[in-house]
């Protein structure tokens, strides 16, 4: 079950109604244009109640998806990039995210950096497709998957600030 602030945060997204992807090459420019309007609403919304975390951009065609997203902890950010596909099957399927620099660090990942999703996101992406789109992947994805993962990598030692990595080596 979802906690208030998770519901809040879902609610701010909006729910997209073209049913397309890259495939469909008549209405893939209006759903991605969804896709952006959505994104957009998700980031001011953010910035409003103070917690922006994330930063995204894409190919000319919307199928590969670039940015950076951040994780406070204990007063320090930790800045980390990301990197997905759209898959053939969009919107049915959900896109993989991956942050290269944890790839191996933690158990909820897979080759290549991509972060598990399957146990907690992937039914709830089929359940909402395909009016779940890339925001409601990174509000209900990968915040979540941050803010259990990042900690737990910090107190492990796995993950170090950049302004301790100077005494880390030392």
């Amino acid at each position: 079950m979802a906690d208030e602030a998770t519901r809040r945060a879902a609610s701010q997204v909006p729910l997209l109604k073209t049913h397309a992807g890259p495939r469909d090459r008549a209405l893939w420019p209006a759903r991605l244009k969804e896709e952006y309007q959505a994104l957009i609403g998700s980031v001011e919304a953010n910035k409003k109640s103070d917690s922006d975390w994330y930063r995204l951009e894409s190919n000319a065609d919307g199928t590969r998806w670039s940015g950076s997203c951040w994780f406070i902890h204990e007063l320090l950010r930790y800045d980390f990039r990301l990197e997905f596909e759209i898959p053939v099957t969009y919107p049915v399927t959900a896109p993989e995210v991956a942050i290269p620099e944890l790839d191996g660090k933690t158990a909820k990942m897979f080759r290549g950096g991509k972060i598990c999703l399957t146990e907690h996101f992937a039914p709830l992406w089929a359940r909402n497709a395909p009016r779940f789109g890339l925001a409601h992947l990174m509000t209900l994805g990968l915040a979540p998957w941050l803010a259990v993962e990042i900690p737990d990598l910090i107190s492990k030692g796995l993950v170090v600030h950049r302004e301790r990595q100077g005494d880390a080596a030392e």
